[in-house]
């Protein structure tokens, strides 16, 4: 009789994993559910003062803005109520979002470049990070009386109007467009450093390894990486131009009508003096002195319209860039 093989004992299967259940905070200790209430009660009430602003600034703006005032420029007056639109604000406010951008996106993205991919010496890396961060917590109105102090210097005349005696009053554009830049910079220095810091290393590596120069490696590789990132802290940077005031009222003039120091085109208008609707809105407002609160209301509303535009490009443009990044991490296992 032949001899039967021992049978292998079977393996043992594994139970299911179960989910574990949410614990109830009927369950939790006081203090638990006490800071579980409060964080609510602070979510609630942020949602509720954002949209007090934006019911209130809608029901008042509606109600006075009219399409002429988009189109009109306003002219001097004691009552501005009847004196013409903010077209020239308008305009003004254009050209400082673009001006600061300009200025703030290539110097921000740069230096983050040097300071992640470089650093050397690291002392000087370590100063640089100090003085952005210096330069985010200053006030504006700081910021504005270093420029009209700056500015005002002989030498920097072409950059700023200038009285027919020669005079340097410090007051341009360019000057005040110069200064904006110091309020977005350190937003778009900080994304676009936390982009390149989050790109894993062995992306640098497989481009050293197919003989990319590091400089290469930069342009190449982990630029068009970055690029939701640098459009994000840019997008943010741009609102904190739009929203300032104190260095408009200082380096800009806070003028009703935009004059330009001479008959140059651009170089002209960007020379001369002006205002925007953060200026406009407070020369009108009831603390100002234009007495014309109607206007000030529906210019509010549509810096309010910017300003969410610019949230929600923001808001797009983080989804977009973290869609690409899970594609690429998806691609790179």
């Amino acid at each position: 009789m032949a001899a039967t093989e021992p049978r292998s004992a079977p393996t043992p299967v594994a139970p299911p994993r179960r989910r574990g259940r949410r614990s109830s905070v009927r369950g939790w200790r006081r203090t638990d559910q006490l800071i579980f209430a409060l964080a609510w009660l602070a979510g609630l009430g942020l949602c509720l003062v954002a949209g007090a602003i934006v019911i209130f600034l809608a029901i008042e703006g509606l109600q006075y803005l009219d399409p002429k005032l988009l189109v009109t420029s306003p002219s001097p007056a004691v009552n501005q109520a009847h004196s013409g639109g903010f077209l020239d604000p308008l305009i003004g406010t254009m050209t400082m979002a673009l001006l600061g951008t300009l200025i703030a996106t290539p110097l921000a993205v740069l230096t983050a470049v040097w300071v992640v991919e470089y650093g050397r010496p690291r002392w000087l890396a370590a100063v640089v990070e100090t003085s952005i961060e210096m330069i985010a917590g200053t006030p504006d109105i700081v910021i504005a009386i270093f420029g009209l102090a700056f500015f005002q210097i002989g030498i920097l005349a072409p950059f700023s109007f200038r009285a027919s005696g020669g005079g340097v009053y410090g007051r341009s554009f360019l000057a005040a467009g110069i200064m904006m830049s110091l309020l977005a910079l350190p937003l778009t220095y900080t994304a676009t450093r936390n982009g390149l810091r989050a790109i894993p290393r062995h992306m640098r590596e497989a481009s050293f390894a197919l003989g990319k120069t590091r400089a290469a490696t930069i342009r190449r590789v982990l630029m068009p990486s970055l690029r939701p990132d640098i459009a994000t802290g840019a997008t943010l940077g741009l609102g904190r131009i739009v929203g300032s005031t104190a260095i408009i009222v200082l380096l800009l003039g806070a003028t009703l009508q935009n004059s330009p120091q001479n008959s140059v085109p651009l170089l002209g208008f960007l020379r001369g003096t002006g205002s925007t609707l953060t200026s406009y809105i407070f020369f009108n407002s009831p603390a100002g002195e234009g007495n014309a609160p109607q206007k000030a209301y529906a210019a509010a509303f549509v810096l309010l319209l910017i300003v969410l535009v610019l949230n929600w490009a923001v808001a797009r443009i983080s989804r977009i860039g973290a869609g690409s990044s899970l594609n690429s991490g998806r691609m790179a296992r």
